[in-house]
């Protein structure tokens, strides 16, 4: 039944990341859209995820949000995907690491940057920001993907997953500078066809919002 895995987005939303992950996981699935500023503040979805954003997931009675919450809820849901390393794989610590250094450290240092966010220099100010610096956030992840396919063993995960996706945009924006470590490892994965499917589906949806505005 389609009606089992419910995901709620907008196509110009980090949902985009969980609809990539939807098409690795194959499981039907059905798309409800929200609109900012109306839909997604509304009351009936304010009953699912009451911060009234996106993405969000319902499956059966379960309800997950948070990108890197909802990845690792698929992957570990419908383990013939194999998007994640066997529990008490030794490629479990990797897999978590990555998968969370991407929902912590990256995004909070990229989105402080944007924000025009400045960490003061003296020590004890800086000791209080988890992740330090935007440059030891970017460099600590190019020795984790410079000359590597994946980062958690020797299999794509949803931590690459999250890793390409955040790396992509980043790129494609300007908030994340064009390392040649990390154009080489988004861009793999970047042309997996499941990510390629979930673009054309977002794009899609962007365009026909565009043509009923």
């Amino acid at each position: 039944m389609t009606d089992d895995l419910v995901f709620y987005t907008h196509p110009m939303s980090r949902g985009r990341i969980v609809r990539w992950m939807l098409e690795e996981v194959g499981a039907p699935y059905r798309t409800e859209l929200l609109g900012y500023g109306d839909t997604m503040k509304g009351e009936a979805y304010r009953a699912v995820n009451p911060m009234g954003k996106v993405p969000a997931l319902c499956h059966g009675a379960t309800t997950v949000t948070e990108v890197a919450a909802i990845l690792a809820y698929l992957a570990d849901r419908f383990p013939e995907a194999g998007l994640a390393p066997e529990p008490a794989a030794a490629d479990r610590g990797p897999y978590y690491r990555w998968l969370f250094f991407s929902a912590g450290p990256l995004e909070a240092a990229v989105t402080n940057k944007v924000l025009g966010v400045t960490v003061p220099d003296e020590p004890r100010m800086r000791g209080m920001v988890g992740y330090g610096s935007l440059e030891a956030v970017l460099d600590t992840l190019e020795g984790a993907v410079a000359g590597a396919e994946y980062v958690a063993g020797g299999r794509f995960s949803a931590a690459d997953l999250y890793l390409a996706a955040h790396l992509g945009w980043g790129m494609q924006f300007g908030t994340i500078p064009k390392r040649p470590a990390f154009e080489t490892y988004a861009g793999r994965h970047l042309a997996r066809p499941a990510a390629v499917r979930a673009r054309e589906i977002d794009d899609g949806l962007l365009a026909q919002q565009a043509g009923g505005a």
